[in-house]
């Protein structure tokens, strides 16, 4: 199957649009990727055809909409490469997921003194949930430190183990660096010491292949809008034994079993923790998100991405006053830099001059600003529908920059 960029880029129509009189150059993947036609057709297609509620109605509407609905389920535990689509829960994205996992795992089965080994690598969604779970239960929480690189040091993260270390909470690419964590070896060394291990795949699922038999991980989240699907949708995978032995993290509709004033009790997994009207569009077009790249030469998109990279590192190493932050062993198309003298907020307004989409700030990754020494960066994240174009405009508008701020 022959890559075709043009064809690509059809598929989704924002990129065909102008901003500003210009063609829009969208460069800011890490925070939402846009939407193949065929996504939003489905969301449309579902509000005209099938919109009712699920598991809850006898008629036809509402049986074809839990169809869809648990189809949606099945698809997206074989992407994951999950044992059963009981592994897969629904939510609004990775941030509940995370703080599901810290409620109705973490409230029940963590104590006092207990320790938590995070990474400076993490998003705040991976950060504070379980400081304020800390807080609450009187933990410790640990931090992988940083090699100079914008990798993890695995050697330093087998010291932090001790005889009191619970749980590990690690991303699987980082959002700032687009540093890809080797999690194989994070994983092992956690079973090994019996602690269990959250991935964020966040980063991670728009790029590459996650296999959960292959990394082992106890839990797994990620969001849709960063895998080309609707907002408002986010997956927790988690292993069936542990997710069978949490108590609900919501109340409510859809995931009771029968409820009395004396007592309830609860559905089992995955609607215990599915509780009120879900997001059943959302999940269904999520679903079809992920139909729409299996559909592709994913080794192609691949080889486009990693090609875009190193174009794009080698034009912006070549803009003067130009400091790229972190040289990962291995990358997605992320980067970040900062121009000698030049706020990142003005340098990514000169960009938007000229409709060139990029995020400056510090990309909900405060403590990893700090590892760097900087308070924010200019972040340009690509996808396999990114021109070599698009990365020649960015380094020449950069250029321009310079000359302008200078």
């Amino acid at each position: 199957m022959a890559f075709s960029i043009d064809k690509i880029r059809q598929d989704f129509p924002l990129l065909l649009q102008a901003v500003k009189g210009r063609p829009v150059c969208y460069l800011d993947n890490a925070a939402t990727a846009q939407k193949p036609q065929v996504v939003i057709d489905a969301l449309t297609r579902f509000y005209t055809e099938q919109n009712a509620n699920v598991h809850r109605g006898a008629y036809y509407l509402s049986q074809s909409a839990t169809d869809a609905y648990e189809a949606a389920r099945r698809r997206i535990a074989h992407f994951l490469n999950a044992a059963s689509p009981s592994e897969i829960v629904f939510t609004r994205n990775a941030t509940e997921a995370i703080n599901l996992v810290a409620a109705a795992w973490g409230r029940t089965f963590l104590k006092a003194g207990d320790e938590i080994i995070l990474s400076s690598l993490e998003h705040h969604a991976n950060i504070v949930p379980w400081q304020l779970l800390a807080k609450e239960k009187d933990l410790i929480i640990k931090v992988i430190p940083l090699l100079a690189s914008g990798d993890l040091d695995f050697e330093a993260y087998t010291q932090l183990f001790t005889a009191k270390t619970r749980f590990v909470a690690i991303t699987a690419v980082s959002n700032t660096l687009g540093t890809v964590v080797p999690l194989e070896s994070f994983i092992s060394y956690a079973h090994a010491n019996e602690v269990l291990v959250l991935v964020d795949a966040c980063q991670a699922v728009p790029h590459f292949k996650v296999d959960i038999a292959l990394w082992q991980p106890d839990f797994l989240v990620f969001t849709g809008h960063k895998l080309f699907g609707p907002n408002g949708i986010g997956v927790l995978y988690g292993r069936a034994a542990l997710l069978s032995s949490m108590p609900p993290y919501q109340g409510g509709g859809g995931m009771i079993e029968r409820v009395a004033f004396e007592e309830t009790t609860f559905r089992a997994i995955p609607e215990r923790f599915e509780a009120g009207t879900p997001a059943i569009a959302d999940a269904i077009g999520l679903a079809v998100a992920i139909d729409y790249l299996a559909a592709q030469d994913t080794a192609l998109l691949e080889q486009h991405e990693a090609a875009l990279l190193r174009h794009g590192l080698m034009r912006l190493q070549a803009v003067p006053s130009l400091r790229i932050l972190g040289n990962p062993t291995h990358q997605v198309p992320i980067v970040s830099f900062v121009m000698e003298g030049v706020h990142p907020h003005d340098l990514a307004t000169y960009l938007d001059s000229v409709a060139i989409c990029v995020r400056a700030g510090h990309h909900c990754t405060q403590p990893l600003m700090r590892c760097l020494g900087v308070q924010s960066t200019v972040r340009a994240s690509f996808a396999f529908y990114n021109t070599f174009e698009e990365v020649d405009h960015l380094a020449d508008t950069l250029l321009a920059a310079y000359q302008f701020f200078k």
